[in-house]
């Protein structure tokens, strides 16, 4: 039992320590790196939908797992938006998506940190975690990118969930800073 209390928080760090890995996986020759990258960022998300509901059923919520979490994934999400711009996996008017992604990810944070603050909580919405979902399936998508089997259109798919992302982030965005503005009056 006192496995399973601990393993959220586990799974959490793991999210931040996978950052390296994942980042010298681009240095890596394709195709073996783009798939690493991918493998690294795909366990690393999974572990993001486990470690909150692990620990919620074992009652295992703690300070430290409500720090690191929304932590760890907004330093994995930038981490790879960076590569992927570093790395010209994402070019021209693209660049515009993942700014709008990173942007949100600190207007939400200081907000998120200014409420706690006073004393108020954010729940993550429904559309958030869909927005999130789909923006996962869009870094990963990219993360393949040439080394993709062919009946996989890598580029095309991971593009088009980018930029459903970016509408979903501009929305979910506004939504959580109309929230929090009528804390801030």
């Amino acid at each position: 039992m006192t496995v399973m209390k601990s393993l959220p928080n586990i799974l959490t760090l793991s999210r931040i320590f996978v950052i390296p890995a994942l980042v010298a996986a681009f240095y890596i020759d394709a195709p073996l790196g783009n798939w690493i990258a991918f493998a690294l960022f795909t366990l690393a998300s999974i572990t993001d939908f486990f470690d909150g509901m692990i620990a919620r059923a074992y009652g295992a919520t703690s300070k430290l797992g409500q720090f690191l979490d929304p932590v760890a994934d907004k330093l994995m999400v930038a981490a790879t938006i960076v590569m992927l711009a570093a790395f010209d996996r994402v070019t021209g008017v693209h660049i515009l998506a993942l700014v709008v992604i990173l942007c949100r990810e600190i207007l939400v944070s200081g907000l998120r940190e200014f409420l706690a603050e006073i004393r108020v909580r954010m729940p993550v919405t429904a559309l958030a975690k869909w927005k999130t979902t789909i923006q996962m399936v869009a870094m990963a998508t990219l993360l393949i990118g040439e080394a993709a089997p062919p009946w996989l259109p890598a580029g095309i798919v991971g593009l088009a969930c980018l930029w459903l992302a970016a509408l979903l982030t501009i929305y979910t965005g506004y939504d959580y800073l109309r929230a929090g503005l009528k804390h801030m009056s």
